[in-house]
């Protein structure tokens, strides 16, 4: 593509099966992004980390159903990624932020992952603790899941841009 420049820095999202959480996540902060005129500056992915993690897999109605809320529209054909078979996306990665600390342990056996900076969407906005997982539960706790993951993207997006 002619006159295109290649994102300046890549953010990874990681969660256990990237079905609800991360990929809330993912799409909350490529908005923030727009919003702040960075869009084409930064990219952001997201994947699962966990061994159920699978390629394809759907992404929870309840998580659709929250972020179209908010006014964001998953594609219909959107699926899971599986970062034990897309670990390009560890290497490409500038920086990985995970829900858990649980998450960021698994990361260490994903040598594509060594050395990277690693936060928790908690700490990016310089709070401590996890984004707790809403799957099986009401979508009144995925609503909250989306809120405390919006709140800490924008506080600390000054910060992921540093990062």
């Amino acid at each position: 593509m002619s006159g295109a420049s290649a994102p300046r820095r890549r953010v990874l999202v990681v969660c256990h099966a990237n079905t609800s959480r991360s990929i809330i996540a993912e799409k909350v902060l490529e908005r923030l992004l727009a919003e702040h005129g960075l869009a084409g500056q930064v990219e952001v992915r997201s994947g699962g980390i966990a061994p159920y993690a699978r390629d394809g897999s759907l992404v929870s109605l309840d998580a659709r159903l929250v972020l179209r809320e908010v006014g964001i529209e998953l594609p219909p054909g959107a699926g899971a990624t599986d970062l034990k078979r897309q670990r390009h996306l560890l290497a490409d990665a500038d920086v990985i932020l995970v829900m858990t600390e649980q998450q960021r342990g698994m990361l260490r056996a994903f040598p594509e992952a060594a050395g990277k900076p690693v936060l928790t969407v908690r700490e990016l906005a310089g709070e401590s603790g996890d984004i707790a997982d809403p799957s099986m539960q009401d979508e009144d706790v995925f609503r909250r899941c989306r809120d405390e993951i919006t709140r800490c993207l924008a506080r600390g997006l000054e910060r992921l841009l540093a990062a």
